[in-house]
């Protein structure tokens, strides 16, 4: 599949598998409702785990939140683009599916060259949750995607670089004075956001 079909899944309001930094992921456009109750009914995710999202570049972010806080900025300006995502007040026209209960989502301005010239090109945000049935493990080489995953979407993208594998991205959520809550541990380990001059919450 080439690049501009991948696009065109995309701006379709398709579901597409394509590589990330770290794993293959399942997504769609973010903005588009309909596309994004698909991907959540093809995973089997629960309605409680909101997707994630990846951005493009740092313009995109104004897609995704209204609320851009300083502490927010300085996490993005010192791991972004990178494998550190971020929980942020969603916008509320974004689907339901992607916000929590708090109506957060959680995004990363993506440095796989792939995925971000997807999002950039396609001019949206897009769903990044790992390729795979939930409940079953993530995956990073095309070979090792879930068959009836595979069926269940419009199309593979499968370019290069693919992703590195190993863990996934860590979460984290900004909060006051410097200090983020941890969601999920990942690429980035605590002690360097500790050496970056942020505080761990208990």
């Amino acid at each position: 599949m080439t690049e501009q079909e991948a696009i065109e899944i995309i701006k379709t309001g398709g579901v597409l598998i394509y590589p990330t930094e770290t794993l293959f992921a399942v997504g769609a456009d973010a903005c588009d409702e309909r596309a994004a109750n698909r991907v959540s009914r093809i995973k089997g995710r629960p309605v409680s785990k909101p997707l994630p999202l990846i951005i493009g570049s740092m313009e995109q972010l104004d897609l995704v939140t209204d609320f851009a806080s300083a502490e927010l900025l300085k996490l993005a300006s010192q791991f972004w683009p990178g494998s550190l995502s971020i929980l942020v007040k969603a916008r509320s026209e974004l689907p339901s599916v992607v916000k929590d209960s708090r109506g957060y989502t959680s995004v990363r301005w993506t440095d796989h060259p792939l995925a971000g010239k997807l999002c950039v090109k396609a001019r949206t945000p897009l769903i990044a949750t790992s390729a795979n049935m939930s409940g079953k493990p993530a995956v990073a080489r095309a070979e090792d995607l879930d068959e009836d995953l595979v069926m269940a979407v419009e199309g593979v993208y499968d370019g290069t670089p693919g992703p590195r594998g190993g863990a996934p991205s860590t979460v984290v959520e900004p909060l006051k004075g410097g200090v983020v809550k941890i969601y999920r541990d990942g690429v980035i380990p605590r002690s360097t956001l500790v050496r970056a001059g942020f505080s761990i919450a208990d």
